[in-house]
C-alpha cells in the first residue's frame, strides 16, 4: 500500500476515536525525491526527529532492542486513549471495544503486507510462538529444529513439548560471521530427517543482530515437508519486508520493540491452512473460527493495542525506508571505527543485507558484564552484556534518537577499555 494512502486510511476519525491535536512529526518534511540513503546521512532532519523524544540526560541509551521508547506525542495519544476508555467504562468496553480492536488488527495485517485472515494481535512474540509450539499437534517421535542463539522462552517451550509430547529436539548453531546464505541454509538441511515437523528461525538474531536469509530457509524446508515458524521480534519496524513473501508458515513479533507501540502489544501470523490444526493457549467458543480462534483474550487493556494505529502514523511520517537505513547507517558508523582496533572482537556480520540497527561487541580478556558494567559506571553509556551461545560481548543498539557524537563517545569508550 502506498504509504499516503495507509496513512489516510487509519485516521482517527475512521476508527471512531478521539481526534487529539495536530500531530508534531507535522514538522518533519523530507524531499520525497531523496534516496533514503541520503536522508539516513541528513543529521538536521535526525536531530529534529531527536526532538520528538523526551531524552535521559544522565547516561547515553545503547540498549533499544529490549524496549523502543514512546516519541511524546505517541505518548501523549496513548494516554487520552487510556482516558477515554475510562470514561465510557463499560459502555465502551460492550458497545465499542471489538470493533475498535478489530480495526487495530486490520492495520497490523496492512502493515507486514499480509491478510487479516492470517494475522491477529497477541501480547508478545513469546505468546505468539509459545501459542504454536505448544498447540502444534505433536506425536511421540516427532522432531524439532531450532538453534542455539533463539531466544530462551521459545527454547524453553520446546524443551516443555518434548517433557509433555515425546518431541525430540535438535539443536544447531549459527555462526556469528557466515560465509553465505548457503552456509546457514545448509546447516539447517543437514540435522531434517524424515521425523522433523517444524523448524524455529530467527529473522534477526537478538543476540547479534544478524539477519538471516528467512526465505531460502523456508523454500528448503518445505521441500522436505517441513514447517517454518519465524522469531520476528526484531524484524518488524526495524528492516522492510513483506510477509506474504516470506514463505514461512508461522511469524511471531514484539511490537513494542522497532515499532514503539506501548508495552504489551504482539502479532502472530498463521498460514490459513495450518489455523485448525493448531490448539489455543486459551479455549474459545466454537463458533468462532480462523484465525481469532489462537487469541482469545478476555478482558484486558484494550487502550494498549489502540495505541498501535498510533506508532505507525509515526513510523511512515519519518518512512520506513529512510529509518532503516539510518539504523544501519548508525550501526555501520561506530562498528567500521572499531573493527581495526586490536582486542576488539565483533560478533555481528559487516555485510549490509546481514545486519541493520543492532551489533554485538566484545573485548579480549573482559567478561561481557564487566564490560557493560564499566561502560554504564565510567562512561555512563547503556548497554547490555550477552554472554552464551558462541557469543560474548555486549548488544549495542542504537535508535532513529541516537546522535553521532554519542557513538563518538562509545567509541572512544572501547579505545580505552580495549587497550
Amino acid at each position: 500500500m502506498h504509504k499516503r494512502t495507509f496513512l489516510k486510511s487509519i485516521t482517527l476519525a475512521g476508527l471512531g476515536l478521539p481526534q487529539l491535536g495536530k500531530s508534531n512529526t507535522s514538522s518533519l518534511i523530507i524531499d520525497s525525491n531523496l534516496p533514503a540513503p541520503i536522508v539516513a546521512k541528513d543529521e538536521k532532519f535526525w536531530k529534529s526527529v531527536r526532538a520528538l523524544y523526551k531524552i535521559k540526560s544522565d547516561y547515553i541509551n545503547l540498549e533499544s532492542g529490549y524496549y523502543n521508547m514512546l516519541p511524546e506525542e505517541t505518548l501523549e495519544q496513548y494516554l487520552a486513549i487510556i482516558k477515554e476508555v475510562n470514561y465510557h467504562a463499560s459502555f465502551y468496553m460492550r458497545t465499542r471495544q471489538f470493533k475498535e480492536r478489530a480495526a487495530q488488527n486490520q492495520l497490523i495485517a496492512q502493515f507486514l503486507g499480509g491478510s487479516e485472515e492470517e494475522i491477529v494481535l497477541t501480547r508478545n512474540t513469546t505468546e505468539s510462538l509459545d501459542l504454536i509450539i505448544s498447540g502444534y499437534p505433536w506425536q511421540l517421535g516427532d522432531e524439532a529444529i531450532y538453534a542455539e542463539q533463539d531466544y530462551g522462552a521459545m527454547i524453553d517451550m520446546f524443551k516443555q513439548v518434548a517433557k509433555r509430547n515425546g518431541v525430540v529436539n535438535k539443536m544447531v548453531s549459527v555462526p556469528n560471521i557466515p560465509q553465505s546464505d548457503e552456509e546457514i541454509v545448509s546447516i539447517y538441511e543437514k540435522a531434517i530427517t524424515p521425523k522433523t515437523k517444524l523448524i524455529m528461525i530467527c529473522h534477526i538474531i537478538n543476540i547479534t543482530g544478524q539477519i538471516l536469509p528467512v526465505k531460502k530457509i523456508c523454500d528448503m524446508a518445505h521441500k522436505y515437508g517441513v514447517e517454518v515458524m519465524v522469531d520476528g521480534a526484531h524484524a518488524v519496524a526495524q528492516i522492510q519486508f513483506n510477509i506474504s513473501e516470506l514463505g514461512c508458515d508461522y511469524y511471531g513479533a514484539s511490537l513494542h520493540k522497532w515499532l514503539a507501540v506501548p508495552l504489551g502489544v504482539g502479532v502472530l501470523y498463521v498460514k490459513k491452512e495450518h489455523q485448525s490444526k493448531i490448539w489455543p493457549l486459551i479455549g474459545e467458543n466454537e463458533s468462532v473460527q480462523g484465525i481469532n480462534r489462537l487469541n482469545h483474550f478476555g478482558t484486558n487493556p484494550v487502550h494498549t493495542y489502540l495505541a498501535l494505529q498510533f506508532a505507525i502514523q509515526f513510523h511512515h511520517k519519518i518512512g520506513a525506508a529512510n529509518k532503516e537505513e539510518r539504523l544501519r547507517y548508525l550501526q555501520q558508523y561506530w562498528t567500521t571505527k572499531v573493527i581495526s582496533i586490536p582486542n576488539i572482537i565483533l560478533n555481528t556480520p559487516s555485510e549490509s543485507k546481514r545486519s541493520c540497527a543492532i551489533a554485538n561487541v566484545g573485548i579480549k580478556g573482559l567478561k561481557p558484564a564487566d564490560m557493560a558494567e564499566t561502560l554504564l559506571k565510567k562512561y555512563r553509556i547503556y548497554t547490555v552484556a550477552i554472554d552464551s551461545a558462541g557469543v560474548h560481548g555486549c548488544r549495542i543498539t542504537p535508535n532513529v534518537f541516537t546522535t553521532l557524537a554519542e557513538l563518538d563517545q562509545f567509541v572512544a569508550a572501547l579505545k580505552e577499555m580495549a587497550a
